[in-house]
């Protein structure tokens, strides 16, 4: 009873409910960043191995909160400034998220190029190979869940002082990614279009994260709004093309149907 009193005492208070619920839905918002490249690199995967690359990669992501999270101070720490470079004091965290920007855009670049010219394949040769490869998936999952990881743990400091309600966050945004991960993969699958959407969406998160490094604070609700309009003008766009195919096919229905009279 004590460890429930101590730990989870903003239960009794509608400011505890609020920011638990408040940080559950920024958790969530903050994992599709996450469970959008682990899709599109999933699906690059061959069939056999995609579903268990994918409950491997969003495990370890689960792992790797938590770990950070029975951490907290040494996390909250990587904010302090460890250098002075350009006029602009850097940290481990910002250094992380250039890294990690840096990796995002070469790997939607990358991906672009494949996509729109998938003939050539000089420049994405290795890259390929290891994007193919179940080891080279996971590996390129983890270093991504690392960056993810490190930036949702310091949105839930900022959030909350209670250590309950991330843990109680962390764990419901990762379990919405397990349910999410295999249908958004196939939805993806299954329309090439909303691909190059989402390595679009992968080069502007990308894009973010370098100019949060550099202590360019993007609005993330900017973000999202931009990447929501986007999906609906492409929903939009695939509900037009499925009118224009229905029509085609009952065009040619009726064009065979007088051919046979």
């Amino acid at each position: 009873m004590d460890f429930i009193a101590t730990h989870f005492v903003f239960l009794t208070t509608p400011e505890g409910w609020a920011a638990m619920v408040t940080l559950i839905a920024m958790e969530v918002v903050l994992g599709i960043d996450n469970l959008i490249f682990i899709s599109i690199l999933t699906n690059k995967l061959p069939p056999e191995h995609r579903e268990r690359a994918r409950k491997l990669g969003i495990g370890a992501a689960l792992v790797m909160r938590l770990v950070l999270l029975a951490t907290i101070a040494w996390i909250v720490g990587l904010t302090t400034p460890v250098f002075t470079a350009f006029g602009n004091e850097f940290s481990w965290r910002d250094l992380i998220l250039i890294a990690g920007g840096l990796f995002l855009v070469w790997k939607a670049t990358k991906e672009i190029h494949h996509t729109v010219d998938p003939v050539d394949h000089r420049d994405t040769a290795v890259g390929g190979a290891v994007s193919t490869n179940l080891g080279g998936a996971i590996f390129q999952i983890l270093l991504l869940d690392l960056v993810f990881s490190v930036d949702s743990i310091i949105t839930a400091v900022g959030m909350t002082d209670y250590l309950a309600i991330m843990y109680i966050a962390v764990i419901v945004a990762i379990t919405v990614m397990l349910v999410a991960a295999a249908p958004l993969a196939a939805f993806i699958e299954r329309n090439p279009t909303i691909v190059m959407l989402a390595l679009g969406f992968l080069l502007m998160i990308g894009t973010t994260l370098i100019a949060d490094g550099f202590g360019f604070q993007v609005p993330k609700g900017y973000i999202y709004a931009a990447m929501g309009f986007s999906a609906l003008v492409e929903g939009l766009n695939m509900l037009a093309r499925r009118r224009s195919e229905r029509a085609a096919d009952g065009t040619a229905s009726a064009t065979e149907d007088r051919v046979e009279r």
